[in-house]
């Protein structure tokens, strides 16, 4: 695959703990605890293109309210070099074990091939995950926001 790039800058959205093991904006969990596109060991900044998309992707890890967290709003801007995984190249990007989705993210990743990479997110399928490679000359033109406290909707936990 190819990379490209952006035409327009875009905004993505990453929910943590300010007060976690690691900072929000950073890949270090990702390195501990490998995501459905990196392996151990990789660095992998993973966000969403829309934050309603990112609390999803937190609530499918949590049958609990999660305490104390934050969203950040992240600007990536034009001219970022990105690629888009093209689910005909990876078939089972969706499975449970995660082995084919894990070896393309994780080669995209070594190669330095782009500096983000977008995927369809399982939980909403027609919406994309972000995942930010901060290893890649282009990370310089991506930026972090302030870190704002998230308001769950208790329904959300509802029985």
């Amino acid at each position: 695959m190819n990379h490209r790039v952006l035409d327009r800058s875009l905004k993505a959205y990453r929910i943590g703990d300010p007060s976690g093991d690691f900072p929000i904006f950073s890949g270090e969990g990702s390195k501990e605890s490998p995501g459905r596109w990196n392996d151990r060991g990789q660095g992998m900044i993973y966000a969403a293109e829309h934050y309603s998309t990112a609390m999803l992707e937190k609530l499918v890890r949590t049958s609990e309210l999660p305490p104390n967290q934050h969203f950040i709003e992240i600007t990536i801007e034009r001219g970022v070099s990105y690629e888009q995984v093209n689910i005909a190249h990876v078939p089972n990007w969706f499975a449970e074990n995660e082995a084919e989705a894990r070896a393309f993210g994780s080669r995209w990743f070594n190669e330095g091939r782009s500096a983000i990479l977008m995927a369809p997110s399982v939980v909403a399928r027609m919406d994309m995950n972000v995942m930010i490679n901060p290893n890649h000359a282009d990370f310089a033109h991506i930026r972090a926001g302030r870190e704002v406290p998230i308001w769950w909707d208790a329904r959300l936990f509802a029985a």
